[in-house]
């Protein structure tokens, strides 16, 4: 199988095949590779145990470690997701927090298993990109939010 020259190594406890799948089914250009396991025994499991996931979430390539519970994801790193309409925001947002997820802030959440993702509006990205008023008054906006509201940015934006 070719390897990709640069892949997101994301790494796991123990799950990175269930997260993979899970990617796989919510986003489109989706889906998972190969499934490698431990040829022998390691500090985190045992041979025969899945030990890397190839897969792809939204056209980017992924590498799934499982690699035990010494490392945690952080918010220092995240998937950012587009979305055109509230119908897409809020079915990507339902999907990460209905399975095991949590909310955040400004559009922020957490998969299960502790990734981060931005679910983001392109209404706000181009609010935020066309700067002055109409930027500060959409930042502002989103700053109160958790999921974003595509309503309420479009409002803040016209003033």
């Amino acid at each position: 199988m070719p390897m990709h020259k640069n892949t997101i190594c994301l790494w796991f406890d123990k799950d990175a095949e269930a997260a993979a799948r899970f990617y796989a089914e919510t986003f489109p250009d989706s889906f998972v590779g190969a499934i490698c396991r431990a040829p022998g025994n390691h500090p985190s499991g045992k041979a025969g145990d899945v030990l890397t996931v190839d897969f792809t979430v939204a056209g980017i390539p992924c590498l799934g470690l499982n690699g035990g519970p010494m490392f945690k994801q952080t918010e220092a790193f995240s998937f950012q997701i587009a979305t055109d309409d509230q119908a897409e925001t809020d079915r990507y947002w339902n999907a990460i927090i209905g399975n095991g997820g949590q909310e955040s802030a400004c559009g922020w959440c957490k998969d299960r298993w502790g990734l981060s993702w931005q679910i983001t509006p392109r209404t706000l990205i181009a609010a935020i990109a066309a700067g002055g008023d109409q930027a500060k008054r959409a930042f502002a906006a989103m700053m109160e939010m958790t999921k974003i509201d595509v309503a309420a940015i479009d409002a803040a934006r016209r003033g």
